[in-house]
């Protein structure tokens, strides 16, 4: 099991080196595990993470009874990285960066049921932002789900790039159990196609 004083430890070491890209100063808590994976189900692996740190949401699919076979971590902190191998050994550990997914190609093309992202995507840039999601839409399934959480009062992708790429987001729930207070988004096609902007 993971010893959440080092972990706590080891993210507010990786925070202190660089704060925009690990935009959180702990892992995130038990509560938030859970609302971030309800969704998701067996039958929707592979499963694709991105930001997966020390691996609570990574041990919540887990918990969930999907295999670690079945799970692909991309994870940018080579420290994070290793600690998953360690932690995951049958997972795929990607240490490489989100943004560059599409040229990746870890997955089969349309093969995941979900993306789970532990990413700061609301200190991240917009173009970032649109590399990340287009990357992991290319990896999901029509029906699959991108689910996001968020420290911030709305969802974490604007709405002009939402229907840039042709998704819509809807707010699955939140927990105060977790702190900071932090809510939790899916992410899916639109029916209609994108917007020629």
């Amino acid at each position: 099991m993971p010893c959440a004083s080092s972990d706590g430890a080891r993210f507010f070491r990786s925070w202190l080196q660089d704060p925009l890209r690990v935009a959180a100063v702990a892992p995130s808590g038990a509560s938030l595990a859970r609302l971030m994976t309800e969704n998701i189900a067996i039958e929707d692996a592979p499963i694709l993470e991105l930001g997966p740190g020390t691996g609570v949401f990574t041990q919540a699919l887990v918990d969930r009874r999907i295999a670690e076979r079945d799970l692909t971590l991309v994870e940018f902190d080579e420290e994070f990285a290793a600690l998953l191998r360690m932690r995951f050994p049958q997972a795929t550990i990607v240490h490489g960066d989100a943004t560059k997914l599409k040229a990746m190609q870890i997955l089969a093309h349309g093969e995941a049921g979900a993306v789970i992202s532990g990413l700061g995507l609301l200190s991240m840039t917009p173009r970032a932002v649109m590399e990340i999601l287009s990357g992991a839409f290319a990896y999901l399934r029509p029906s699959g789900a991108f689910y996001q959480f968020t420290y911030g009062p709305q969802c974490p992708v604007s709405g002009p790039i939402l229907d840039r790429l042709g998704l819509e987001a809807e707010r699955v729930g939140g927990t105060w159990r977790n702190l900071p207070p932090a809510a939790v988004y899916r992410i899916r096609r639109q029916s209609k196609s994108p917007s020629s902007n």
